[in-house]
């Protein structure tokens, strides 16, 4: 697996997570001793330049790991999880590539993000208002509210923050997945097969 592709999940120290990290910023955090702990199986080791006595500095760095004062940093896990205004990519995710309306699963591509209230109803652009929804459903609903149209087949909601991070990761790795999944609440449909 090549590690340089592989985004790093920085914790804060109570095990929170709050953010995807490049190698460059992971190991900036190795560098300067602000690593509190780390997990996970593989490594990625840079390599760096010789001492005086010729032994090559080298610094590994575990896919997962917790920065130490990180308090600000728990501060901000416990704000609620924004859903993104131009990127549909978690949204779809959470609810599976699945239609609310008619219950097809359906490619990214003939998916849409559908306000459950309409934004001309005031309809707020929300975790909970909105679902995924595809094309010819959401052309059909319209702005009509969804009493007129159809029953939802199922419930949207705000991810938690370990969702929203498998939500919008690329490129995890299984130790990354495996622990933000064993975090996840029973209602989070993403942990279900």
């Amino acid at each position: 697996m090549n590690m340089h592709n592989t985004p790093f999940l920085a914790l804060d120290i109570a095990g929170n997570p709050f953010a995807w990290l490049s190698p460059e910023h992971a190991a900036h955090y190795y560098a300067t001793e602000k690593v509190a702990w780390d997990l996970g199986d593989e490594a990625l080791v840079l390599h760096g330049g010789y001492n005086c006595v010729g032994l090559r500095s080298q610094l590994a760095i575990k896919p997962i790991f917790a920065v130490l004062g990180s308090e600000m940093m728990a501060r901000m896990a416990r704000h609620e999880v924004a859903l993104p205004e131009r990127d549909n990519g978690p949204l779809f995710r959470r609810d599976r590539m699945i239609c609310i309306y008619c219950g097809q699963r359906y490619p990214r591509s003939l998916l849409t993000r559908d306000h459950i209230v309409p934004r001309s109803r005031g309809g707020r652009n929300v975790w909970t208002n909105c679902a995924t929804a595809c094309i010819d459903c959401n052309q059909a609903k319209a702005d009509k509210p969804v009493e007129a149209f159809r029953p939802l087949l199922y419930v949207p909601y705000t991810p938690c923050r370990f969702e929203n991070f498998l939500l919008t990761g690329r490129n995890i790795i299984a130790d990354q997945h495996d622990y933000l999944a064993a975090r996840l609440p029973r209602y989070s449909r993403h942990c279900s097969g």
